[in-house]
């Protein structure tokens, strides 16, 4: 077999790799590590991930990365580093929203979920176990999943995928092989292989909107007592 040169290698990249690749390329400058910040300003125990989604600096995660912290520290793959303000979060779909004190150089929209079909590869980046920005790929394994969340109230419109997940990959986007942001990952199965879970990129979309207008999201309820 005679010698190939590195600049030969994209020649050999498959489809499917080429694909993800691809993907990356675009989505993953937009993906960031969340790092909490403790009430004496100092980074606290917990991080994970988030993602740019607006130009002016609004960043999607999940609520159990931020927690109650007012404040978070950001990184972008590019070396940007700042901090961010938490505008609000809603533990009942584990979303958070966070703005950037400065404008990030990429950022990956949110996309609708509803045109997902089942078998479409799904491309999960983040942040696992303080590796950073790392890529997992798989599928679109299930549609119209159901999750409690640590409320108790039930998630719905989850995805579930076999792209591997695991702590730090919370709050980080899944993503279409399109280039689309079609959900937030937010959980993997102890225990389980294939399994993990994120949140529909409409019902983030719902969440987010809910929060600008309003600070939190607002739900009707139906007051009913028994005596």
């Amino acid at each position: 077999m005679g010698y190939i040169s590195p600049g030969g290698d994209a020649a050999l990249l498959d489809s499917y790799s080429q694909t993800v690749a691809d993907v990356v390329d675009r989505v993953g400058p937009a993906v960031c590590r969340i790092e909490r910040v403790a009430a004496n300003g100092k980074p606290s125990a917990g991080h994970g991930s988030g993602f740019v989604i607006s130009p002016d600096g609004l960043i999607v995660t999940n609520n159990h990365v931020v927690e109650d912290s007012k404040t978070v520290r950001i990184a972008m793959p590019d070396g940007f580093n700042g901090e961010g303000r938490v505008l609000g979060r809603d533990p009942d779909t584990d979303i958070a929203l966070v703005r950037a004190n400065s404008s990030p150089a990429a950022y990956a929209p949110l996309a609708d979920s509803k045109r997902l079909r089942r078998g479409q590869i799904a491309i999960a980046i983040g942040n696992p176990l303080g590796y950073e920005w790392t890529v997992t790929a798989g599928v679109v394994s299930a549609l119209g999943r159901s999750m409690r969340a640590a409320t108790g109230r039930l998630i719905d419109d989850v995805i579930q995928t076999d792209a591997s997940l695991n702590p730090g990959n919370s709050g980080g986007p899944l993503v279409s092989s399109g280039g689309e942001v079609i959900g937030v990952n937010t959980a993997g199965i102890r225990g389980a292989q294939g399994i993990a879970f994120a949140v529909a990129s409409n019902t983030a979309n719902f969440v987010i909107s809910e929060i600008m207008r309003f600070g939190r999201v607002r739900r009707a309820f139906i007051g009913v007592s028994a005596d």
